[in-house]
């Protein structure tokens, strides 16, 4: 086969023949796809046009009603193969549309774009999209953590072995645990919230972002080019307020790296959520869901890869990656302006954005699927809560009359014999039976004291605390996004 092939045998184009991203093709949902989508882009475009165009009518510039309906009918009626012509010929895309725009409406060609210079279109359109993509964002966090709040609640009180170091520690419960995914979570939606509510439009600047351009359309009347940006927003549905007082040729491109790493704070919470269920599924204790039909081996049929959670992790690792674009983008624009900052913040952040919308998906997928194996919990607990309970075998056996240095020997003698055993031997852990058999313990009360329920402080009270507080208000502002199912593509 020729390696350039393009056709298929009957000179039909060919879908497979080219390179397609995995994450459109793989990952990220329908819906963020359009967010980013040529159309919304260009549409956007568009009436940002027609906005200006309006506005600058009715601060008396000479454009006529005939126009701006013209333009108003035709805001959706793209032709892209039009404008791919005209960018192969003008090299600049920008002109590309606004030549297409006028071929459409040819009574209007003269005044699309009157005044403006490309990033007056180009950054005030990005920052509605970032507004949508960011809208989309967080309420696909909120599902997250939605579901997970439905988990920790229903294992609120499930004693499990606690882990520091990756080394067992004092116990904790399923629910609780949770609620520490739920917290990363919670964080992660009050920093999008904020990159959302914060945007600002960069306005009617012109070249460098002085306004030159509209100063001197407007006759060198200050109040009108004031007038017309604050037409221009609310034009949009903005609030007029939120406009970057200064700017250059763009938006400040550091707003570009805040937003990237916002993105990646979500993402380093998903990072960690799926790293512990990694773990917790070699214990078999916890699992994400696993399909009738799924394999999770080629080789090794028995086996049930936590494939999912590894899905999120490398797309989150690829979001977190992905920061240090915006910042040497920033660091690197020289004065007004420099054009090294497009083409990488066209990947940069519609492949940030992307990418963490498909671990999104995947997240709510497993939060909403969760496999508790309660009988591993339990053992798992078991086999190490015998050392864990010897404080409180010592403080009981103290107050029944024992000396506490004498019993703490005792204690440690024993602890010492029962990992040996469990270490050089292979063998169970036997303290209890060990100091069952002393006189110093014999009568105590093990089966009471060695509840899991003692050991696992007011871990059930902070799960329910946690929803109250936290939860319970992220749902009531995401009530109308709790519904939606994330559909995994693959």
């Amino acid at each position: 086969m020729n390696k350039t092939q393009t056709t298929d045998i009957d000179g039909v184009p060919d879908a497979h023949g080219g390179y397609r991203s995995p994450l459109e093709t793989r990952n990220a949902s329908a819906d963020m796809r359009i967010v980013f989508s040529a159309r919304r882009k260009f549409g956007y475009w568009r009436r940002i046009w027609l906005a200006l165009a309006e506005s600058q009518l009715e601060l008396g510039l000479p454009i006529d009603s005939q126009q701006i309906d013209g333009l108003r009918a035709a805001l959706d009626d793209i032709d892209f193969a039009a404008a791919e012509k005209h960018e192969r010929n003008l090299r600049h895309d920008v002109m590309a549309h606004v030549h297409t725009f006028g071929d459409r409406v040819p009574e209007a060609a003269g005044i699309i774009h009157l005044g403006a210079t490309s990033q007056d279109i180009v950054c005030n359109a990005d920052i509605l999209i970032q507004r949508d993509a960011l809208n989309l964002v967080a309420g696909k966090i909120a599902r997250v953590i939605d579901r997970f709040a439905g988990f920790a609640v229903r294992y609120r009180s499930l004693a499990t072995l606690g882990f520091t170091h990756y080394q067992p520690a004092q116990p904790t419960t399923v629910g609780k645990r949770a609620t520490l995914w739920m917290q990363d979570l919670t964080i992660s939606l009050q920093e999008i919230e904020r990159l959302r509510d914060g945007l600002q439009l960069r306005g009617m600047r012109g070249a460098t972002g002085t306004q030159a351009s509209f100063f001197g359309l407007f006759d060198r009347d200050a109040d009108k080019v004031d007038a017309l940006e604050r037409l221009v927003a609310t034009k949009l549905e903005w609030d007029a307020e939120r406009t970057w007082r200064v700017s250059g040729q763009t938006y400040p491109r550091l707003a570009d790296a805040q937003l990237l790493n916002g993105l990646a704070v979500v993402a380093a919470a998903i990072h960690k959520c799926c790293n512990d269920l990694r773990l917790l599924a070699n214990l078999k204790e916890v699992e994400e869901p696993f399909e009738k039909n799924q394999i999770g081996s080629s080789a090794m049929a028995y086996k049930r890869n936590p494939m999912r959670c590894e899905r999120a992790t490398g797309l989150s690792r690829f979001v977190m990656n992905l920061v240090g674009n915006g910042l040497d983008t920033a660091a690197t624009q020289w004065f007004e302006r420099t054009l090294d900052d497009s083409s990488n913040r066209r990947l940069s952040i519609p492949e940030a954005f992307l990418a963490l919308d498909g671990a999104l998906d995947i997240m709510e997928n497993v939060a909403g699927g969760l496999i508790v194996n309660d009988r591993v919990v339990e053992a798992h607990l078991a086999a190490e809560l015998p050392f864990m309970a010897t404080e409180d075998l010592l403080l009981e056996a103290s107050r029944r009359g024992g000396d506490r240095q004498i019993l703490h020997e005792v204690i440690r003698a024993a602890s010492m014999e029962a990992a040996h055993r469990i270490k050089s031997e292979g063998g169970e852990n036997d303290l209890l039976e060990r100091l069952k058999a002393t006189p110093e313990f014999a009568d105590l009360p093990f089966d009471d004291l060695m509840d899991p329920a003692r050991f696992v402080g007011r871990a059930p009270e902070q799960v329910d605390a946690f929803v109250d507080a936290e939860v319970d208000p992220i749902r009531a502002r995401y009530a109308e996004n709790l519904h939606s199912k994330a559909d995994l593509r693959v």
